[in-house]
């Protein structure tokens, strides 16, 4: 799967890997640690986490601030959803 801007740019590859273990989040001693992490900037918080919870993402039992969202995708990858823009200083 490749995740691009319409009018081209940085794109971002995926592939599955079948021995893959999810990480643990939050990080705990001895517990698989995240090999990568995106953050995306979002203008509407409650928009943006209903696409990804539509395909098969959840949202993380532990969340750390109030305008972010920890979300892992199906495999159990989590990334972030954070509100920035106008909205962030309301």
């Amino acid at each position: 799967m490749k995740l691009a801007p319409p009018d081209g740019g940085t794109a971002l590859s995926f592939q599955t890997e079948p021995h893959h273990v999810p990480p643990v989040w939050p990080a705990v001693p001895g517990g698989q640690q995240m090999q990568a992490h995106l953050e995306i900037e979002v203008a509407d918080l409650d928009a943006a986490v209903a696409e990804p919870l539509a395909l098969g993402a959840t949202p993380a039992a532990f969340q750390p601030q109030d305008d972010v969202r920890v979300c892992p995708d199906p495999a159990g990858h989590p990334f972030c959803l954070w509100l920035g823009g106008a909205d962030a200083d309301a």
